[in-house]
């Protein structure tokens, strides 16, 4: 099972007043970190496989907190990279937009696709339009978390995009 403390690279690319990395840090709910430790699920955008409940094996659930301007520059291993599935942003600065979701948005999704669903509620309750991330994503992130693999989060993504 993936510890419940996220990990997040974090690079410090985006306008510190809207960054849900540093609130949650702030918070105590995410370690930022300069390595990625071994036995760790990257989450990572540009990643040809999905999460999914096979990936609760990992030991921790690593962020990478970068501007979408700049995730391309950046690579992993990609053995241990998983890109979400389709899901809505809920935050204020992409409200609505596909695949744009802030860090705080990606790690509970995470956390929720692999059965930690408290995990995800408490991390999304620190913020005013968090809630409302759930509400527009519930339907797509219960199907997500009840897939065996990569391939059928996959078929159940084609349902939804």
């Amino acid at each position: 099972m993936v510890d419940t403390l996220p990990l997040i690279l974090y690079k410090n690319e985006d306008d510190p007043k809207k960054c849900s990395a540093r609130k949650l840090r702030r918070l105590g709910l995410a370690a930022f970190i300069g390595r990625i430790p071994s036995r760790s699920v990257i989450l990572y955008s540009d990643s040809m496989i999905r999460l999914s409940p096979a990936d609760s094996a990992y030991r921790h659930l690593v962020a990478i907190d970068v501007s979408w301007e700049n995730v391309g520059n950046y690579h992993f291993p990609p053995e241990s990279t998983r890109s979400l599935p389709f899901l809505l942003a809920a935050n204020p600065v992409n409200y609505g937009k596909p695949y744009k979701l802030s860090t705080v948005e990606a790690i509970a999704a995470s956390y929720y696709i692999l059965g930690q669903r408290e995990t995800a509620e408490k991390l999304l309750q620190k913020f005013s339009w968090g809630i409302q991330f759930l509400n527009l994503n519930r339907n797509p992130l219960d199907d997500y978390s009840k897939a065996k693999n990569s391939g059928e989060v996959l078929e159940i993504e084609k349902l939804y995009f």
